[in-house]
């Protein structure tokens, strides 16, 4: 049973955009573990950033509510119009989905780090009414909350979001039947705390390759690109490439194994030796006349199904048939008794 989103926002599956803000507002708040020291605190708080992330986008969000976690993550959703499946992976740091969400500023530096009119930060109720209600037009620390930044003559205007970086992930054929890991290292720009100044950092991203991936699909990190004070980070995307491999070429979840013979053999027939792509062998006897170009299917021998992968592909094995340069003078009168005129 995967995650229910809602459920840990406090919300009804029809909520509405605003809706989904004012309650990630709330338990974000509620349970940010600068404040809250509850031992369950730093995980909530970090799946709190997860359902928001998700339901806050209208993709993914469509994805979950079709498909659930399984799908959303395990790429068994729809594809995205290029024959690619749709595959999310959350970031994993709950707080930068935290300082994106209030401008890159840190509100507790305001409301919770020293005395409000008069009252002491443990006196204020976070779990009540919002905290920022008086507050809607205030900026902490020159940033306004949410994604709205000030313009000039002091006009909010709204923060775009730099285009998606999308980088190629090459996979062996033997990584995508047995499914893999893979961890990589990306450096990016941050905002210091003071919301102007950068500085340079380095990340390592997670990426769970599932069985019977098909090349194309696309692993979203959402907001892992550089930070800047009047943009939005650009999501880093990864799609799969298939690497080259020595004996195989794919086809979806089948695997083609090419195979050579000669002209003789393609005539008399033959016996050939299959690999499969889990190391094992097949005998395979032909008896009919081989044709190049001509295909045997060995059922079942293929790649995982991304979408069930108990069950496989098949692996295809396709003929050509190497003729010889020239035939001496004897052997084609043989030829010419025995074959066929048409």
């Amino acid at each position: 049973m995967g995650k229910d989103y809602y459920k840990i926002l406090g919300i009804s599956k029809g909520a509405a955009e605003e809706d989904i803000k004012k309650a990630y507002r709330k338990q974000a708040l509620k349970w940010h573990p600068d404040k809250n020291k509850a031992p369950s605190a730093g995980e909530k708080f970090k799946e709190i950033a997860e359902a928001y992330e998700v339901l806050s986008d209208p993709k993914k969000r469509e994805v979950y509510d079709q498909y659930g976690e399984e799908g959303l993550k395990g790429g068994g959703g729809p594809t995205d119009g290029q024959g690619s499946n749709f595959t999310y992976t959350f970031h994993g740091d709950p707080h930068a989905t935290f300082a994106t969400f209030f401008g890159g500023a840190n509100p507790f530096e305001m409301f919770f780090g020293r005395k409000v009119n008069g009252r002491d930060d443990d006196d204020m109720e976070v779990d009540g009414s919002d905290p920022f209600g008086s507050f809607t037009s205030f900026n902490i620390n020159g940033f306004p909350r949410s994604d709205r930044h000030v313009g000039l003559g002091g006009q909010p205007r709204s923060r775009k979001q730099d285009p998606a970086i999308h980088h190629e992930l090459r996979v062996s054929l033997e990584e995508v039947f047995h499914g893999c890991t893979k961890r990589m290292k990306i450096s990016r720009k941050r905002l210091n705390p003071d919301g102007r100044t950068m500085r340079t950092e380095d990340k390592i991203l997670t990426i769970e390759i599932k069985r019977g991936w098909k090349e194309g699909t696309k692993i979203t990190f959402p907001r892992e690109g550089d930070e800047s004070p009047n943009t939005i980070p650009a999501d880093i995307v990864f799609v799969i490439k298939d690497k080259p491999h020595a004996h195989f070429r794919r086809e979806g979840s089948d695997i083609v194994y090419p195979v050579r013979v000669s002209l003789r053999q393609s005539l008399c027939g033959c016996s050939v030796t299959v690999s499969t792509i889990d190391g094992k062998t097949c005998n395979m006897k032909i008896t009919d006349v081989i044709k190049p170009g001509m295909r045997k299917v060995i059922a079942g021998q293929g790649l995982p199904f991304p979408k069930n992968p108990e069950q496989r592909g098949d692996l295809i094995v396709e003929f050509d048939v190497n003729f010889p340069e020239s035939l001496p003078s004897n052997a084609k009168d043989v030829l010419k008794r025995h074959l066929p005129t048409s």
